[in-house]
């Protein structure tokens, strides 16, 4: 791979205490310049999905119908199923230096821009997705005007990404307890003053349809980091514990969503459109309140840094030679017309149709680079990791498109959403497996041609 000096490579920060602009774009790190240890991935991935997000992904299952345990119990098998690929994939930062969409170059060779893309217009649906509760939540808190709140966090979120790595990583630690304790204070504030949905109001297919959504659209959360996912591990040192790295990432996701979700679940019928105002309304007026408008706004903050910061990445893989820094903030902007969009009509409507198109793309993109990396790994036969032998010999780029595309093409009869609800999905009283069927898909597809062409020559 050809790595562009002036733009690819830069300034990286030398231990958790260089707090300056990271300029390191997708060029691989080398080891003289790792640092840490796996526990920061616990704090990385607590704090920032402690966000309104999740608690509203929470109020879908009992928007839905579904009593509480019903809800809970889809919502955490979800969680845990999409946290799996997002924790093993994770642990490649440290034996590579490289981040994920970088990587993913081994698979999909000069098709790498596919993915690279669609993981940059992910990054700012995110934005929207998670700005939208910050932006209205600092709006109230300041007596602003909607769009000013957005504009606000946007600017904040730009500023931490541009910064990067180990500002992200230090902002998280400090924030996994800032942030547990205002959830938490959430949480006592559910406990005392709004009654557990215990009752739903589906029951039979309906249920059974309505379970499978709930849980697909909180496996769509954590999903959604798999393509993140070792960007924020790629300084770790070589040496460092996988293991202990994939722990520590899962319990982080989980944790998190989990925990916010069940807040959504507890006060679904509370939280609605106005999540920022449902918030204002549990803890109260006065310092309480503001305390939790306060806590959205930072949660907002410290989540879309990391899209940010991973857009920039994206962006860089797919061949769009700006510098790291500025490509965060590219993102950052963008985000903004997305976020005013989905404010002004069906906000719940347009909430899941986003979080669930902008995922669907990737369970095959897991499928494929995990069958690309365990085939090198076994073609190696024990040898170490060597990155630059591997990447100066990636494989041909169409079987990885075509069990791309085979994966989208398998999940559409799946899907359900307000603009799309595919014949399987319908049979299934609404249940959307869409993201199960593309896996699946893009393994068949991709693992008979890639073990078939294992012995061929590569094409860059």
């Amino acid at each position: 791979m050809t790595i562009d000096h002036a733009v690819f490579d830069g300034r990286m920060p030398t231990g958790s205490r260089d707090l300056s602009v990271e300029r390191h774009g997708i060029g691989p790190v080398p080891e003289d310049n790792r640092y840490g240890r796996p526990a920061r991935l616990f704090t990385v991935w607590f704090a920032p999905n402690l966000t309104m997000t999740g608690v509203f992904s929470g109020t879908i299952g009992i928007a839905l119908g579904l009593g509480f345990w019903p809800a809970f119990t889809a919502m955490a098998l979800g969680t845990v199923l999409g946290a799996l690929p997002a924790a093993y994939l994770g642990t490649w930062g440290s034996l590579t230096g490289a981040g994920q969409l970088p990587l993913s170059r081994l698979a999909f060779g000069r098709a790498v821009a596919l993915p690279g893309v669609l993981q940059w217009l992910s990054s700012i649906a995110w934005d929207a997705l998670i700005g939208l509760f910050g932006g209205d939540a600092l709006a109230r808190l300041l007596g602003w005007p909607f769009w000013a709140g957005v504009l606000g966090v946007l600017v904040l979120q730009g500023v931490v990404g541009i910064f990067g790595y180990e500002v992200i990583h230090r902002l998280q630690s400090v924030m996994t307890f800032v942030l547990g304790a205002a959830f938490a204070a959430l949480g006592v504030a559910l406990l005392r003053g709004v009654p557990l949905p215990v009752s739903g109001t589906v029951h039979g297919p309906d249920q059974v349809g309505a379970f499978l959504l709930t849980s697909t659209v909180a496996l769509s959360l954590s999903l959604s980091w798999a393509p993140y996912a070792s960007d924020f591990s790629r300084y770790l040192p070589t040496g460092s514990s996988r293991p202990r790295m994939f722990w520590y990432t899962l319990l982080g996701l989980t944790a998190a969503y989990v925990g916010v979700e069940t807040l959504g679940l507890w006060a679904g019928r509370l939280l609605t459109d106005q999540t920022a105002a449902g918030v204002q309304r549990l803890l109260g007026g006065g310092a309480a309140g503001a305390f939790g408008l306060l806590a959205v706004v930072v949660s907002s903050v410290c989540s879309n840094a990391m899209n940010d910061y991973s857009g920039s990445l994206a962006l860089q893989t797919a061949g769009v030679r700006l510098p790291r820094p500025l490509a965060a903030a590219v993102a950052a902007v963008l985000g903004f017309a997305l976020v005013l969009w989905m404010h002004a009509a069906d906000t719940t409507a347009r909430f899941q149709n986003v979080l669930l198109f902008v995922g669907y793309w990737i369970p095959g993109f897991v499928g494929v680079v995990l069958v690309d990396w365990l085939a090198r790994a076994r073609s190696r036969g024990g040898r170490p990791l060597d990155l630059r032998a591997e990447l100066d010999r990636p494989r041909p780029w169409w079987p990885a498109v075509l069990a791309f595309a085979a994966a989208f093409a398998a999940a559409v009869p799946f899907m359900n959403t307000t603009l799309y609800v595919g014949p399987v999905a319908t049979a299934l009283h609404g249940g959307d497996l869409a993201y199960y069927a593309a896996f699946v898909a893009s393994v068949a597809v991709y693992a008979p041609l890639r073990l078939r062409r294992s012995g061929a020559p590569a094409a860059a």
